[in-house]
């Protein structure tokens, strides 16, 4: 368990660095599109680096991670439909997740768009939901529109926060990202149901 802590941090050290380096863009667009198949740093601590690096340049980073993130979304959907034993199996496997992949089974037999919308923007892994979305034949289109929904907001609430409040937010951002992640999805679906009962 310490070597796997000690191959992440070196792992997401590795990611960071992208940010001094040139194409950097490029380079987030590549770890946001990975990521949402199988790799297990997220895109956020990339993205993070950047927009310290240069503000003004938030949403335009966000943009970019969006686009790479759903992408990469759309791969893990198909490896799910077409590889599952092959590739998605041992994925799921390697990261400890079975439990999950099969709760999430029954969490798209409920509402899939609800379901792959919540863990777009919370820590929930979210190739877990891409690959079991294709294994249990989901709609690619709620696949693709619950994905643009949910990982554009988170990505362009952390552009927001360093775009608003410069640099010096990173260490607010770094500890709290989750905790915000979730808020938000709590006072999304609240307000949802505000909105059901006043309707």
């Amino acid at each position: 368990m310490q070597s796997i802590s000690a191959w992440l941090r070196r792992l997401k050290s590795w990611v960071e660095g992208f940010a001094q380096k040139p194409g950097a863009a490029w380079s987030l667009f590549g770890i946001a599109f990975i990521e949402s198949s199988f790799f297990p740093i997220p895109p956020d601590v990339l993205l993070i680096a950047l927009a310290v690096s240069v503000p003004a340049k938030s949403f335009r980073y966000a943009l970019v991670c969006s686009v790479g993130s759903v992408l990469g979304g759309m791969l893990g959907y198909f490896i799910g439909l077409e590889f599952y034993d092959l590739v998605g199996r041992p994925i799921i496997d390697f990261y400890g997740l079975r439990g999950q992949y099969l709760r999430v089974q029954q969490l798209y037999s409920e509402n899939a768009f609800t379901a792959i919308a919540v863990a777009g923007f919370t820590p929930i892994p979210y190739k877990v939901f891409t690959i079991a979305a294709g294994a249990f034949h989901v709609s690619f289109a709620t696949l693709v529109y619950a994905s643009i929904l949910s990982r554009s907001a988170r990505f362009f609430l952390v552009a927001a926060l360093f775009y608003w409040f410069g640099a010096g937010i990173k260490s607010f951002v770094d500890k709290y990202l989750e905790s915000l992640s979730v808020a938000f999805v709590v006072l999304l679906i609240l307000g949802f149901l505000a909105i059901r009962w006043l309707i």
